[in-house]
């Protein structure tokens, strides 16, 4: 019998351990288009990132440098934060007029921005809610315009991520 209770101690203790430290996230964003996405953290900030389709004709690829600030939990049921980050990206749409104005293939890069807001369960769930835009050129024919669709195209998304 001691050597159950002490096993069953032991069981909860490591399960609240591992709840409580979960240094990576894996899963996917979706908005306006949807992504892989990645985490993994650095001391008390993250890194992220995600590869995806925004808008749905194309490639994204974006990573970031975030710092987490937690918010005041109401309850002791998780935990919220909030978050901002800088980083990078770049990826390629095919035709898609909306963005440059004709219909033609265009690639892009840029500076990638993140802001956003996260609620991690006592369960390894974690949901967020962020706004990841890409302020850069975008390449087309021979043609440089202000890439527009990356502000709104897989910018805005909800993420739900498996914690590990």
């Amino acid at each position: 019998m001691k050597k159950l209770l002490i096993a069953i101690i032991a069981f909860l203790a490591i399960s609240v351990a591992t709840v409580e430290a979960q240094p990576r996230a894996i899963g996917a964003r979706v908005g306006y288009g949807v992504e892989a996405s990645y985490q993994h953290s650095i001391g008390n900030n993250m890194v992220s990132v995600d590869f995806g389709l925004p808008a749905f004709p194309g490639i994204e690829a974006a990573a970031t440098y975030d710092w987490i600030f937690p918010i005041t939990s109401w309850t002791e049921a998780g935990e919220w934060n909030w978050y901002a980050g800088v980083g990078a990206g770049g990826g390629y749409n095919w035709a898609h007029p909306l963005v440059i104005g004709y219909s033609i293939p265009y690639g892009f890069v840029g500076l990638a921005g993140r802001i956003g807001v996260e609620y991690n369960f006592t369960f390894p769930l974690q949901l967020s809610l962020d706004w990841r835009p890409l302020f850069g050129p975008a390449f087309a024919s021979g043609a440089v315009a202000f890439n527009t669709g990356s502000l709104y195209a897989g910018a805005f998304a909800l993420g739900v991520r498996y914690r590990f």
